[in-house]
Formats: structure tokens, sequence, C-alpha cells
């Protein structure tokens, strides 16, 4: 079972999801945030799930839609550590940060 890790950026990307998650479903925060949960614990048994991007790293489509959101992350297999580096709505163009 691999460990998941976040990268210290990432709780910056959090605290953006809730803050639009705050001014625009207010009333969803809850099951937005559990959609997010739970697609990080299916990483603990399938950290290989998301689609391949550049560099060894992968995005996990979490949702769908306008409720949706990926998150980059990179799995290293030598450590079964899956390495979450950010996580943005589907409908942004790209991560805040160049990771």
């Amino acid at each position: 079972m691999a460990r998941v890790e976040f990268l210290s950026g990432v709780y910056e990307d959090l605290r953006r999801v809730v803050s639009h998650l705050e001014q625009h479903e207010a009333e969803h925060i809850r099951v937005r945030l559990g959609e997010l949960v739970s697609a990080f614990d299916v990483l603990t048994d399938n950290p290989l799930i998301g689609r391949p991007v550049d560099q060894d790293k992968r995005e996990l489509v979490i949702g769908r839609a306008s409720h949706g959101y990926v998150a980059l992350y990179q799995y290293a297999a030598p450590v079964d550590t899956v390495f979450v580096l950010a996580i943005r709505a589907q409908r942004e163009g790209g991560y805040a940060r160049n990771e």
C-alpha cells in the first residue's frame, strides 16, 4: 500500500479550492472535499491509475465537469510513495505553480 504525501504548495491549492467553494458552493464544501479525500485514498492502492503526463508525472481526474479537479502527482516506486504536487479545478488552464 503506497503512502500519499502532499508537497507544501498543495496546501495553498486546497486553500484556493476551499475559498472558491465558500464563495460559490458553500452548501457543498463537505461533499467536494470528501471527493478529494476519497480520490487520494484510491492512490494508496492504485498509484499508477492517473493518466501519464511528462517527466514521469501523472494526473488524477477527480469528479467531473464544473465540480471536478485534477491532481498532479508523481509515484516513487522505490519508496512506494505518491507525491501530490498540485491540485487545480478541471476548468483551470494550468497549475498555479510550475511543477
